[in-house]
């Protein structure tokens, strides 16, 4: 007899949240692999940032292990292209300056396209699972959820949620302007809510331990203590929240056994692998869980004595 890996119960609506962190975005693949393997199926998928690329892919391709094989393959492709280049101050700079020339966002956009990414496509061509990608305009300060009109294009709305200065200028719209969705919700949890989730998986790609130099030596670590800082206070409040309207969230912290830099790519193998250790880990203490004291009395009634 086959010995299949047990299935998870999980409410519906049932929502995967992919939360944005760059490069360690690979942690997310493998993540993902060990959920499905364990038969989870989401009816709708919210992306952030690099975790919109991820969820883009999988509306677009299924959620399955077959897709989730092209997603590890478009991940190699994207360590060899050098999508976020590591020279970040030369590209700040070039940003703060209004430099023209080489622009990655050109770049981004011609590698959607090339990994099946239609500029066509609209939301309501999507058959496999409802999308969800999230922006910041910063004309408003306000969050923007691409997907809720389903009219909207769906390779629009991934620039947006990615559009990450110094490395993807802004997404000028005219009215407004459109950033990566990290300054409103790094761990779209709340937009998950909005859309009617039961139950949220949330795959968090935040790591404190990352650092990185500026010419100014004190001025890094403020930096990224600063990012730390609003970062998990948005995710205390979205937790807040879903505790709130009495949502579960399943909170899936993914990170490296080292830290790795949001441009770095080169570790994409091993987060991949290591993402879905961590998962299965959080799958085998969760199926661990006694059964609630109903379940168990339900049970004995519907199971006769031998």
């Amino acid at each position: 007899m086959l010995n299949l890996p047990r299935k998870l119960s999980l409410k519906r609506p049932l929502a995967i949240a992919l939360g944005g962190g760059g490069a360690r975005g690979a942690l997310q693949v493998g993540a993902l692999r060990a959920l499905v393997e364990h038969g989870v199926q989401p009816d709708i998928l919210v992306g952030t940032s690099i975790g919109a690329v991820n969820a883009t892919y999988l509306a677009i391709h299924g959620l399955t292990l077959e897709s989730l094989k092209g997603l590890e393959q478009a991940w190699h492709k994207a360590a060899q292209a050098n999508l976020l280049p590591a020279n970040y101050l030369w590209l700040t700079l070039r940003f703060l300056l209004g430099g023209v020339g080489w622009r990655s966002d050109h770049r981004l956009r011609e590698f959607f396209i090339m990994h099946g990414l239609s500029p066509k496509l609209t939301f309501a061509e999507l058959c496999h699972v409802r999308l969800i990608l999230v922006a910041t305009d910063l004309d408003s300060g306000k969050m923007v959820l691409y997907g809720e009109d389903l009219s909207q294009s769906v390779l629009e709305g991934l620039l947006a949620s990615t559009a990450l200065p110094p490395w993807v200028y802004p997404l000028d719209q005219g009215t407004r302007s459109l950033i990566d969705g990290g300054v409103v919700s790094t761990l779209p949890i709340e937009p998950s809510l909005r859309q009617g989730a039961k139950e949220i998986i949330a795959l968090d790609l935040m790591d404190p331990r990352v650092t990185f130099t500026v010419a100014v030596p004190s001025f890094g670590p403020f930096i990224v203590k600063l990012i730390n800082t609003v970062e998990q206070r948005q995710l205390e409040l979205e937790m807040a929240l879903a505790a709130a309207h009495r949502v579960p969230v399943w909170h899936i912290q993914l990170r490296g056994e080292g830290p790795v830099p949001m441009w770095d790519f080169s570790h994409t193998a091993a987060l991949i692998e290591h993402g879905y250790q961590i998962t299965q880990a959080e799958i085998r203490k969760r199926l661990a869980k006694p059964s609630p004291e109903w379940l168990n009395r339900l049970r004995k009634l519907l199971v006769p004595n031998p």
